[in-house]
């Protein structure tokens, strides 16, 4: 088998680059692998041999919840950069200096950007990059390559066109796996045009006239359910939000100094050596730093509406607490027919709703949708089943196994809450990087 085959297709139709096999092949285009990109690019790694597939059309980063007032939840410190390599030309504050902002954010005295001007700070990195990556192109499989004994690896990528989505080979010795977070929505559940998840709600909001009164209804409890609820309410003036949540409210997050070390490097180390009841305990009893909470400030202003239109009886804002939605029912022409249950009287109700938004988190994309049978049969696991993986983010494989498989993210059971985080990209990102430039 050649290095690089389109599949079903003479490879004369690759370019002599596209030929050759890749020191690092990455998966995915986020913050995650963009970080890895600069710091290879910081490092005296041959550039030549490192290329990224996106299979988006451009970069975009939660790009349908890029509301207008969301902050970010972390330090801009923790940029793509910064932590490793303050002298980077990538850091935050360098972006701002470019784009002539950099007194104007100094007298706004903020240390969380707007998640609007992070996203910007994004897109200018990676267009830094562009030479790097191909957008519109997704990673189907991932296999050992037969030819070249346990040395490489074939990645099957496919490219959509007018004719269909064609399929290329391209072979690698590393690959470096960071597809990002998949929408969670609760089981039977699936998308329409009036049933959401929250990660699209600015997309399947436009072209909604903003003075139509309709009815929203948004489950969860965690930030971006909040966002979205503070978000609708402020968008359509005439209409109606109802939150449902399990809880009697939103639960604040705890970003205290001290609960915040869990999120620092070294943590990363004291957690992948620790036996794995102690990690169980660390990720259960940190678990309030970043699921299911909510930023006390939103707080504090949701319930600042929620009660002012109390007191003048003009109800926009509902809440249904220690409540659950147990059905749903669909009919084209008609509301959305919706059953709530109160979780503390087991009381049944009936509501309409025009939309109903499923602000229920992400979970990380499994290795196993991308990785061959044979390859997963040649993955090491630990005694509860799941993938090892070892300090430097490497698969933990068979003897003999001379390729790579790294994981950004999808490893919070070994490395810890920052592993789908951005509080730790850049010294992450350093650490795959060097980790490559020793196996390469």
């Amino acid at each position: 088998m050649p290095e690089s085959l389109e599949t079903g297709r003479s490879t004369s139709s690759l370019s002599d680059e596209e030929r050759a096999p890749l020191d690092v092949l990455g998966v995915g285009f986020g913050p995650s692998n963009l970080a890895l990109a600069i710091a290879l690019r910081e490092t005296s790694h041959p550039r030549s041999g490192v290329h990224f597939y996106e299979r988006h059309p451009g970069f975009s980063w939660h790009g349908g919840m890029l509301l207008k007032n969301a902050t970010m939840q972390v330090h801009f410190l923790k940029d793509l950069v910064t932590l490793r390599n303050p002298r980077s030309e990538f850091t935050f504050l360098n972006y701002l200096h470019d784009r002539d902002r950099m007194v104007d954010f100094i007298n706004h005295k903020a240390l969380f950007p707007s998640r609007v001007e992070f996203h910007d700070y994004l897109e200018w990195a990676a267009g830094a990059l562009a030479d790097r990556v191909s957008y519109g192109h997704e990673v189907l499989r991932i296999e050992p390559a037969a030819s070249a004994g346990r040395d490489r690896l074939d990645v099957t990528i496919g490219i959509p066109g007018s004719d269909g989505t064609r399929q290329i080979v391209r072979r690698a010795r590393n690959v470096v796996l960071a597809p990002g977070l998949r929408p969670s929505l609760p089981d039977g559940v699936r998308e329409s045009e009036r049933v959401w998840h929250s990660g699209g709600l600015l997309h399947r909001l436009d072209g909604i006239p903003s003075a139509a009164p309709l009815r929203f209804t948004v489950v969860g409890a965690g930030q971006s359910a909040a966002e979205v609820t503070a978000h609708l309410h402020e968008r359509f003036p005439n209409g109606r939000v109802r939150a449902v949540f399990a809880g009697y409210g939103y639960s604040p997050a705890d970003d205290s100094s001290f609960a915040n070390r869990i999120f620092d490097p070294v943590a990363v180390d004291d957690f992948h050596r620790a036996p794995h009841s102690v990690r169980d305990m660390l990720v259960d009893r940190h678990r309030n730093t970043n699921y299911s909470v909510v930023d006390n400030e939103l707080i504090s202003e949701l319930y600042r509406i929620w009660y002012q239109e109390k007191v003048t009886a003009e109800q926009r804002l509902l809440i249904d607490h220690t409540s659950c939605l147990i059905d749903v029912e669909e009919t084209a022409g008609s509301p959305l027919s919706l059953t709530v249950e109160s979780l503390t009287s087991g009381e049944k109700r009936s509501l309409e709703s025009d939309y109903l938004v499923y602000a229920t988190g992400y979970r990380p994309v499994p290795p196993d949708d991308l990785l061959s049978p044979e390859l997963l049969g040649l993955c090491k696991r630990d005694v509860t089943g799941r993938l090892r993986v070892d300090r430097d983010y490497r698969i933990h494989m068979e003897d003999g196994v001379r390729y790579g498989i790294y994981l950004q993210g999808a490893t919070e059971h070994t490395h810890g809450l920052s592993s789908t985080l951005l509080s730790n990209t850049a010294v992450r990102a350093g650490e795959v990087a060097d980790s490559l430039l020793r196996h390469v």
